[in-house]
């Protein structure tokens, strides 16, 4: 073709020239990518494959990202931030593929319908931990490349980090359901206790209402491109936050109907898990000071029953509180345990 436009003196001879030493270029480059590529060809086959577990898939990365330090070494054309980029960005999405293909909306509403929100709160965990190692597997080779990898994290996880803080933001709905679901065993005695019982049981009705309306969308809550479900998680979050202050309110009047120390201790203990939702915290900071004022009262009158009860069992008293019927060693033994039991177990509480 060239020759024949050079025999006829043509005006596209130099162009055509020009685009010919292109091909070439390019077609040397495209044989040299595929050679080096191709020694990933069986590594992203498994890291694609449906078959696997989330700890398999994350097994690969180190073999990965070796393999693509290798690449970005020997390679003369495969050794730029922008085929880098794209690479990363298309494991990027195999990964999250790979999660979701083993934890996705529906598996997550099914869990939580069989009262098995702690199933779905586990694979969340490993799908967030999956993540997490290849991004640690990333920045542990940018290191090795010494630091040739010169790229913003943003354009590299921008999809990953997505997917990570839906997965955080469900793993918070399953949490929550966990937590709340404790309310059906809690008991609460005293002189209130049943009308605060009573209230627990409704603020639990009233969460599983709530839990029930959120899983009635219409999209997988997996799926980061459904950018609908900030909104109405946005609006589950503030429904609960309501609840939260009902269950503060109802944890702070039963604690100051509880008239013991150990009381007290052991309501905080019936609570357990939903302690550490924000707003109950900050309900129960102001408590303890109570507690610790309570403590030092104790402290104090233990002390002085001892001193007491010390000088009445060294003058062999009948008003000892040694039992007539104990050996002088023994019994005295027996009445300070119990004395540093009665210390100790709110100490060791504290």
């Amino acid at each position: 073709m060239l020759k024949f436009l050079e025999q006829n003196k043509s005006t596209y001879t130099t162009p055509f020239s020009k685009l010919q030493k292109e091909v070439q270029i390019a077609q040397k480059e495209a044989n040299e990518n595929y050679k080096y590529l191709k020694t990933l060809q069986d590594l992203f086959g498994e890291l694609i494959s449906t078959s696997n577990e989330p700890q398999e898939v994350a097994e690969l990365f180190v073999p990965i990202m070796h393999t693509i330090l290798l690449i970005w070494t020997h390679s003369q054309h495969y050794n730029t931030p922008s085929r880098l980029v794209v690479l990363i960005r298309e494991i990027c999405n195999a990964i999250i593929t790979q999660c979701r293909a083993y934890v996705d909306g529906e598996k997550v509403f099914n869990a939580i319908k069989n009262e098995d929100a702690s199933e779905a709160h586990q694979k969340l965990t490993l799908t967030l931990d999956v993540c997490s190692k290849f991004k640690d597997a990333y920045f542990d080779y940018k290191a090795k490349s010494k630091n040739q990898w010169k790229i913003t994290t943003n354009a590299l996880f921008v999809r990953l980090d997505a997917f990570s803080e839906r997965c955080m933001d469900i793993m918070h709905l399953t949490g929550t359901i966990q937590q709340f679901k404790k309310l059906k065993k809690i008991e609460i005695g005293n002189t209130k206790g049943a009308a605060m019982s009573r209230s627990l049981t409704q603020i639990l009705e009233e969460f599983e209402l709530i839990v029930e309306e959120f899983m009635k969308v219409d999209y997988d809550i997996m799926d980061i491109e459904k950018r609908e479900f900030d909104d109405d998680f946005f609006n589950f979050r503030k429904s609960i936050k309501e609840l939260e202050r009902r269950l503060a309110s109802v944890l702070t009047q039963s604690f100051d109907d509880s008239d013991t120390i150990i009381g007290k201790f052991k309501l905080l203990d019936s609570f357990d898990g939903l302690l550490n939702r924000p707003i109950i915290q900050d309900e129960l900071e102001r408590k303890q000071i109570t507690l610790l004022e309570l403590f030092k009262q104790d402290l104090k009158t233990v002390q002085q029953i001892f001193l007491e009860g010390k000088i009445l069992v060294e003058r062999l008293d009948e008003r000892s509180p040694i039992s007539s019927n104990a050996p002088p060693i023994a019994g005295a033994l027996n009445w300070t345990g119990g004395l540093f039991e009665r210390v100790n177990d709110p100490m060791q509480r504290f």
